[in-house]
């Protein structure tokens, strides 16, 4: 009976959802027109402070059972009109998104294009005020354009552009363990015990369509057991992706090893539906040059990441991003 009754109790949750997803935009969509009023009143009558603190508590006497109309938050109503309102498409998408999560992304980004890509981020991975924060306080759209740029300049591999196209939008080139808290002279096994004590955190950072398959994984070769360090199945590429940790510099030679876990697990582990399986080996460090001269005549899907445990400082990420702008600017100059 037991089976027959959650099928009752899950059309009660879906229910419950979509009332709270309604009430959601709603309320969205009063702020929004309150602050386009406001917005309106501030342009063509001059209010200032002191009308809208009249109007906080004009609004608390008329309807004392209403929060959230404090007069700083409606402030925040005109600047959150005012700051999309010129942007249609992005209209619908605020509506879906609670109203915390929209001041973080309001108050915490600074360019459009950024504030576009949380928006539909959140959307997306549905965070929660914790998960959206940590990602806008690790620079997540700094590392996703850096990612993005330096992914296009190395030409992704065409193996891996094949059999999935949009990879590049699922991978970093650089991933940011702040959360494990590890010394500065870790060992591979204290990072990679460090990953599975923290595997929530970890897959926030690699992102949800990752699922986690298992650690040390098994794979037998003939007479010989290998073990591959950590293996995820990606639900949107349809592929097992498998994850080589390593705490120094990239060599040339840890890629050989990650292509044999490669071709051990499409031909002993993945099912015939399946996509063939990514890599990504995770260094410390990488040479941009050896980095290119190992992948230049391979003929797998492994990608070459960094791993850092501290911080990046934004200004530094928004430097680099202005260096590639800058050459990208000249490339179509000439």
């Amino acid at each position: 009976m037991g089976i027959i009754f959650n099928e009752i109790v899950e059309l009660i949750k879906n229910a419950r959802y979509d009332a709270l997803k309604a009430v959601n935009k709603q309320l969205i969509d009063l702020y929004w027109k309150v602050g386009e009023h406001v917005s309106q009143r501030v342009a063509n009558e001059g209010w200032g402070k002191g009308t809208i603190m009249e109007l906080s508590k004009y609004i608390s006497i008329q309807e004392p059972n209403i929060t959230g109309f404090s007069p700083q938050n409606i402030w925040r109503m005109k600047q959150f009109y005012k700051t999309y309102n010129t942007f249609p498409k992005l209209s619908p998408l605020v509506r879906e998104l609670s109203w915390t999560n929209n001041l973080l992304i309001l108050s915490k980004s600074t360019s459009i294009e950024e504030k576009e890509f949380y928006l539909r981020l959140t959307f997306h991975e549905k965070y929660s005020k914790r998960e959206l924060s940590r990602q806008i306080d690790s620079c997540y759209y700094e590392r996703t354009i850096l990612s993005a740029l330096e992914t296009e300049n190395k030409n992704l591999l065409a193996v891996l552009k094949e059999n999935h196209p949009n990879a590049s939008s699922y991978f970093k080139d650089i991933y940011m363990f702040d959360f494990l808290n590890l010394p500065e002279d870790h060992s591979e096994f204290q990072l990679k015990k460090g990953i599975i004590n923290n595997l929530k955190s970890f897959l926030l950072e690699i992102g949800k369509d990752f699922s986690f398959v298992g650690e040390e994984y098994q794979l037998q070769v003939g007479n010989q057991d290998f073990y591959l360090d950590l293996l995820f199945y990606h639900q949107e590429l349809c592929c097992l992706v498998a994850f080589e940790l390593k705490i120094d510099d990239f060599k040339p030679e840890y890629l050989g090893k990650l292509n044999f876990y490669l071709e051990a697990l499409d031909l002993n582990v993945k099912k015939p539906h399946e996509k063939p399986s990514v890599g990504v080996l995770l260094c410390k460090s990488k040479d941009s040059d050896i980095v290119e001269y190992a992948l230049s005549r391979s003929l797998s899907p492994a990608l070459i990441a960094e791993y850092t445990t501290k911080l990046i400082d934004k200004k530094l990420l928004q430097f680099k991003l202005n260096e590639f702008y800058d050459i990208a600017d000249q490339l179509e100059i000439n």
